[in-house]
């Protein structure tokens, strides 16, 4: 039995109508007419919910009763036994409907705090209930009101008395939202209490009639999921536990569907209004790079390969993220799409986000290519003018068939003859505009083919939403004679016998890097600044030894002097920023010290990690970290343990909260209410297919049974034609 306030409303909602939302009139088993522009009303036309507590709801983005409904609990409190004050149990979690029969607050030994004590009782008997800083409460239970108080029974020194957790003010109806049954549990404020959230939406649930379900009921019936209305209703105030999954399964369903009709249509359109040349066949040059390569190509690079030649023989301008852990081989398949663009005459390009990026794809991408008769050039922000002014100039001519740069390739001035081929390396670095500026660069509006390539693994999910609208390729294998690089925590105590361990490994002609996560102090963060340790490890544990600095407020000209002296063997030690953590290639390169570990996120060193481990010799990577707590050592264990970058990726986006994926940003995954990608995996994969579907069948969504799905897709995701920005 619900407990009161509880009893849930029914609307049997069936297909929608093709009529104005604001006259939906529901099927004739109800007379009722729902008025979804109620849910659009601010919170101060609820009663109850005045000025001081809407301006509070609007902090949390909770504006209007639709706002307020779709505000969903994130895990719900077990009930509690409803027993009398006689058969209370030392210890049990228990709650007591009684009337309170006096009240006095007191002051503790502990300055700031103060207890109410109140004299409660029903039929059985009296005890004593007890609130900790909760005096504002006096003046209310003076007037001896019946109330619901949960907490559990406790004995000290020989006294016994009610501890409570929460309580409630027996009124006329709506009593046990905060005591009885499941009880919601929301994020809430400082300003904003838990139970104040749970009385408001209390007060707003009738509204939830209004309700427009874009699901049809032939949707909902084949996934046995409830009409939106009670669905809701369901998740606030769920009967079980299994209710509540259900309710939150269906309303997280509907979520996920809405993304991916929208980012699936956002392809559509895109796709529909651009176009690209069509490339020939593969030519001798093509199988000449191949041929030329110092090694043989993987299974996955090959698979991958074919997979991009499907694309480059269609008009529909290829749109691919290529995946691949560090050390995959991606460069090479970005190598072979170059050549392909170069082969018959038009041209590629390739943008990185930093300098030091840029140089070191352009060194080795000149190495690749020059075999086969191609010249790479190089545009970025720190040339000169004389220099950039060439390389634009050999571009808009057609001289320069191949050009790696940074943001410089999308700045005014820039322009290709026929550009073919664009490669977007760590494509997140860049916002959508960014990378769409780019691929906006083909001659006569048509649109180069785009490959984005990521050394970031994303889990299959993720890639599913952040990149829904592009083809997901995989690397998912190693180059032979790969030796996995050996992770160990280092505490400080070890230090010593660490750093003689790499001074072993320089001795043997071996290099090493020393990665620091600041360049200048910071007593707040209190980490290692790159500055600061070069200066302590050039003069003392490393003295006598070639020791470089690296990092991103060099110089430019000073930076390219650095890293390329690493390369070529010139120096022993690199003590760097996290400059070096993407396409930096030094084979020799064995050792890598990674100073505040705990400071860095899974994915970011594991990043670093690859650094290293890119030749046959086995390799290191030390975490130099202090005694932290459990949590943070945990956490860098399992970076030890394994080196499955996409295990990695999902622990990190564990910890860190999915929310958080875009900054301060408040879209994106901000405005996934229910949805939850690490938990919601294989609803995705079903929202995904579902989409698909609706779409083969009804590609602009004009069927009537789908207006409101088409309506709904459209307000909640597909305005953000660009929602993916993380500029």
């Amino acid at each position: 039995m619900s407990p009161p306030g509880r009893s849930h409303l029914h609307f049997p909602l069936g297909d929608p109508v093709p009529c104005d939302p604001g006259t939906l009139r529901l099927p004739s088993t109800s007379k009722r007419l729902i008025a979804p522009e109620r849910l659009t009303r601010p919170l101060t036309a609820v009663p109850g919910i005045g000025a001081v507590t809407a301006r509070r709801m609007g902090a949390i983005g909770v504006r209007t009763i639709e706002d307020l409904l779709l505000y969903v609990p994130f895990r719900h409190e077990p009930p509690s036994r409803l027993t009398s004050v006689n058969d209370l149990q030392v210890g049990e979690d228990a709650t007591l409907r009684v009337r309170v029969q006096s009240c006095s607050v007191r002051s503790t030994r502990r300055p700031g705090l103060k207890v109410l004590e109140a004299l409660v009782g029903d039929a059985s008997g009296s005890t004593v209930a007890v609130w900790y800083n909760q005096n504002y409460l006096k003046p209310l239970f003076d007037e001896r009101p019946e109330v619901l108080v949960r907490g559990s029974m406790v004995r000290r020194g020989g006294f016994s008395s009610f501890v409570v957790k929460r309580h409630e003010i027996i009124e006329n109806g709506g009593e046990g939202v905060h005591t009885l049954g499941l009880v919601p549990v929301y994020p809430a404020t400082g300003e904003l209490s838990v139970h104040g959230i749970r009385t408001a939406l209390n007060r707003v649930t009738a509204e939830a009639a209004h309700m427009v379900d874009p699901l049809t009921a032939l949707q909902c019936a084949g996934r046995r999921y409830l009409p939106k209305a009670e669905a809701l209703l369901a998740y606030h105030f769920p009967r079980s536990l299994k209710a509540a999954r259900r309710a939150r399964e269906r309303l997280a369903f509907e979520e996920l569907l809405l993304l991916q009709l929208a980012l699936l249509q956002s392809r559509r359109r895109d796709e529909a209004r651009r176009y690209a040349a069509v490339l020939d066949p593969p030519s001798s040059l093509a199988a000449g790079f191949v041929e030329a390569l110092p090694y043989s190509l993987t299974g996955a690079q090959r698979r991958v390969i074919a997979e991009i030649e499907a694309d480059l023989t269609r008009a529909v301008p290829m749109r691919r993220l290529l995946q691949g852990d560090v050390g995959s081989g991606k460069t090479v398949v970005a190598a072979y799409c170059l050549v392909r663009a170069a082969e018959h005459g038009g041209q590629a390009a390739v943008m990185a986000p930093t300098e030091v990026l840029a140089d070191q794809h352009a060194i080795r991408l000149a190495a690749q290519l020059q075999p086969v008769g191609l010249e790479v050039g190089l545009l970025k922000g720190s040339q000169g003018t004389r220099e950039r002014r060439l390389v634009c100039g050999r571009l808009t001519r057609g001289e320069l068939q191949v050009v790696v740069g940074t943001h410089a390739l999308i700045q005014e001035g820039v322009g290709f003859r026929d550009l073919r081929v664009a490669v977007v390396d760590e494509q997140h670095r860049f916002g959508v505009h960014q990378r769409d500026a780019l691929a906006a660069q083909g001659d006569d509006g048509a649109w180069p083919h785009t490959l984005y390539m990521t050394a970031t693994p994303i889990p299959r999910t993720l890639s599913l939403t952040l990149y829904g609208d592009l083809d997901v390729s995989v690397i998912d294998e190693l180059p032979p004679g790969r030796t996995p690089v050996r992770s160990h925590l280092v505490f400080p105590e070890q230090r010593g016998k660490m750093w003689q361990q790499i001074r072993a490994h320089v001795d043997r002609g071996r290099q090493a890097y020393v990665v620091c996560p600041l360049i200048g102090e910071s007593e707040a963060l209190q980490a290692a600044s790159a500055v600061t340790t070069f200066e302590e490890v050039s003069q003392g544990e490393l003295a006598g030894y070639r020791v470089l600095l690296l990092h991103g407020q060099l110089p430019a000209a000073d930076k390219q002097a650095a890293m390329a002296a690493f390369a070529a063997g010139e120096a022993d030690v690199l003590v760097s920023t996290t400059v070096i953590e993407v396409g930096v290639d030094v084979a020799n390169a064995t050792v890598m010290v990674i100073e505040s570990a705990r400071r860095f996120g899974l994915s970011q060193l594991h990043q670093l990690r690859g650094r290293v481990g890119r030749g046959t010799d086995e390799s290191h990577c030390m975490l130099m970290v202090e005694r932290e707590d459990d949590e943070a050592l945990d956490r860098l264990a399992l970076f030890a343990r394994t080196t499955d970058g996409f295990v990695l990726a999902e622990a990190d986006l564990r910890a860190r909260g999915e929310g958080q994926l875009f900054g301060e940003r408040q879209s994106g995954f901000g405005d996934l209410h229910v949805a939850r990608l690490l938990q919601d995996q294989a609803l995705l994969v079903a929202a995904r297919a579902a989409a698909r579907a609706l779409l083969h069948a009804d590609p602009e969504l004009k069927d009537p049974r789908h207006v409101f799905l088409a309506r709904a897709a459209e307000e909640r995701f597909g305005s953000r034609t660009h929602w993916l920005d993380r500029a």
